[in-house]
């Protein structure tokens, strides 16, 4: 599976962006997906996770209502809309997928055997 994440730019505090990540190669609709992100210095944190059916989604508490996850199935496509963005949401974002894990799972990086290169969101003041 390849993953193409698309949709990063420079946006002001209070703005909000449109994360894309395209799959090829795979059948996404057995697979759960996931958006993690890494800002300068620090280790890449998990942001929200959505699995293989869209049913069940879930989130870091610091996007918790700000950022929505969604997915299209038919489209090989997830997404990450993000809104009120803040300085601290600077960073590169990944998608990333694997095959089902355990929901427990969801949240963590080690779980995700495929990830896209990163696409950079940069929040200015």
């Amino acid at each position: 599976v390849q993953l193409q994440a698309s949709g990063g730019g420079l946006v002001q505090a209070g703005g909000s962006l449109r994360l894309s990540c395209a799959a090829s190669g795979g059948t996404l609709r057995d697979y759960d997906m996931a958006w993690f992100r890494q800002a300068p210095g620090k280790e890449r944190e998990f942001a929200a996770a959505i699995r293989y059916r869209g049913g069940t989604t879930i989130y870091a508490d610091s996007v918790k209502g700000r950022f929505t996850i969604s997915r299209d199935n038919a489209k090989n496509m997830v997404y990450l809309q993000m809104n009120s963005l803040k300085l601290d949401d600077t960073a590169v974002y990944y998608c990333a997928t694997t095959p089902r894990v355990a929901l427990l799972a969801l949240g963590v990086a080690s779980s995700y055997d495929y990830w896209g290169q990163g696409t950079l969101v940069t929040v200015s003041s």
